[in-house]
C-alpha cells in the first residue's frame, strides 16, 4: 500500500505542528484542560488542539505567522472551569462568552512567554462579542476557524445522537417519504 503526496504532507505538517507546541501540549496546566467539556463531548484541550491545527495549516498556506497563530489556537480557551455552572462559583465579572478570553490571556501569559500577535489572537478570539476588532490577520483566522470548529462539533454531536437513537431513525425515513411524496 503506498502513501499518497497528499498523507505525506499531512503527516510532515502534523509533525511540524506538533513540535511547534510541544511545549504548550506537555505543560500540566494545559493538560487539565482535557477535564472540562468545551461543546458537548469534546474537551476544551481537544477543542483548542483542532483549532490551533486547521489554523496553522490555513495560515501556513496563507504564508502568515502560522507559528503564532498554532500556539495562541492551542491557549486560546485556557480556563479551567466549567462554563456552564461557574459563573456564580466563580464571581465572573459578566458572562462566560465575554470574559474567557480576558482569562485564557492572563493563564497563558503565566505559563508562557506570548508575543502581541499570540495576546491579540487570544484576546480577541471571540470577536465580535469582545467589541474590539482583531488587529492582525491571523487574530481574524483564529477567530473564524474558532466559530467553524465549535459548529462542527455541534453538528458531529448531534448527528451522532441522531443516529443513535432509532425512533429519530424513524422521523428522518417519515420526513424524508413526506417531502418526495
Amino acid at each position: 500500500m503506498s502513501i499518497t503526496l497528499l498523507e505525506k504532507t499531512e503527516s510532515k505538517q502534523y509533525t511540524e505542528f506538533c513540535n511547534l507546541v510541544q511545549d504548550l501540549i506537555s505543560n500540566e496546566t494545559v493538560q487539565q484542560m482535557k477535564q472540562y467539556r468545551q461543546h458537548y463531548d469534546t474537551s476544551t484541550y481537544e477543542h483548542c488542539f483542532h483549532v490551533a491545527y486547521l489554523s496553522y495549516k490555513i495560515a501556513k498556506k496563507l504564508k502568515l505567522d502560522y507559528i503564532s497563530v498554532a500556539r495562541a489556537g492551542m491557549l486560546h480557551d485556557l480556563f479551567l472551569y466549567d462554563w456552564r455552572n461557574s459563573r456564580k462559583l466563580l464571581k465572573l465579572d459578566g458572562l462566560h462568552a465575554f470574559v474567557h478570553p480576558k482569562i485564557a490571556l492572563e493563564n497563558a501569559s503565566k505559563l508562557f512567554i506570548l508575543n502581541k500577535k499570540e495576546q491579540d489572537i487570544i484576546l480577541k478570539h471571540m470577536w465580535p462579542l469582545t467589541l474590539r476588532p482583531p488587529k492582525y490577520l491571523e487574530s481574524f483566522l483564529v477567530t473564524l476557524v474558532d466559530k467553524y470548529s465549535a459548529i462542527h462539533e455541534s453538528f458531529v454531536f448531534y448527528n451522532r445522537f441522531l443516529r443513535s437513537n432509532k425512533i429519530y431513525k424513524y422521523a428522518y425515513i417519515f420526513l424524508c417519504l413526506l417531502i418526495l411524496v
